[in-house]
C-alpha cells in the first residue's frame, strides 16, 4: 500500500531555483490518494472534541468538507475579502511578498464553540494564524489545527505555537 508521501508530486525549482513545489493535485488526481489524505487528517482529529471545522480558501475547502461531513459537523469557510455576501469580520496579514486579507461570516462562530481547522499546507502560517484570530475574536475556540503537508523550513509551526497542530506530512525543506 503506499504511502500519502508517495501521491505528492514534487517538483524542483518552481516557482524559483532552490525550492521544491509540494504538488497536492496530484493526491486530487488520484482516488486512493485522495481517500488517504481525508482518512489522514480526520485521524488527526480522533481525541478531539470540536463543534465546528473551519477551512481556508480554497485547498482547506477541498479536505475540510469531507472530514465535516464524515464527523457530522457544520463546516465554516474562511475566504479572501469581498467573497462572502454577508455581514463579516476580517483579518489582514502578511505573506512572503505582500499581504493579504481573509474574511469569514460574522455568524458563523457562537462563543464557546470548539473550533478545528483545516489546511492543506502550513508554510509561514499567516493564513491560519489570522483565522484564528478571527474565530477567538467571535468567542470560539481553536482545539486543533490539521495540516496535510508542512514545509518545516518556514517555521509556521513556530507562529502557531499556541496551537495543537499537526501536519500528515512533513518535510524538512522550505
Amino acid at each position: 500500500m503506499k504511502k500519502l508521501e508517495d501521491y505528492v508530486r514534487s517538483i524542483p525549482d518552481f516557482p524559483e531555483p532552490g525550492i521544491i513545489f509540494r504538488d497536492v493535485t496530484s493526491i486530487l488526481q488520484d482516488a486512493d490518494g485522495l481517500r488517504l489524505a481525508i482518512d489522514s487528517i480526520q485521524e488527526e482529529l480522533k481525541d478531539v472534541d470540536v463543534d465546528v471545522i473551519v477551512g481556508t480558501e480554497s485547498r482547506g475547502f477541498i479536505f475540510g468538507v469531507p472530514v465535516a461531513y464524515n464527523l457530522h459537523k457544520p463546516f465554516v469557510p474562511v475566504r479572501k475579502k469581498g467573497k462572502l455576501p454577508c455581514k463579516t469580520i476580517s483579518m489582514d496579514y502578511d505573506l512572503e511578498y505582500g499581504s493579504a486579507t481573509i474574511e469569514m461570516h460574522q455568524d458563523s462562530i457562537r462563543p464557546g464553540q470548539k473550533v478545528a481547522i483545516i489546511d492543506d499546507l502550513i508554510a509561514t502560517g499567516g493564513t491560519v494564524e489570522a483565522a484564528a484570530k478571527m474565530i477567538e475574536s467571535l468567542g470560539g475556540q481553536v482545539v486543533k489545527i490539521v495540516f496535510l503537508m508542512e514545509l518545516a523550513g518556514l517555521k509556521g509551526r513556530e507562529r502557531l505555537k499556541k496551537y495543537d497542530v499537526s501536519s500528515v506530512i512533513r518535510y524538512d525543506g522550505k
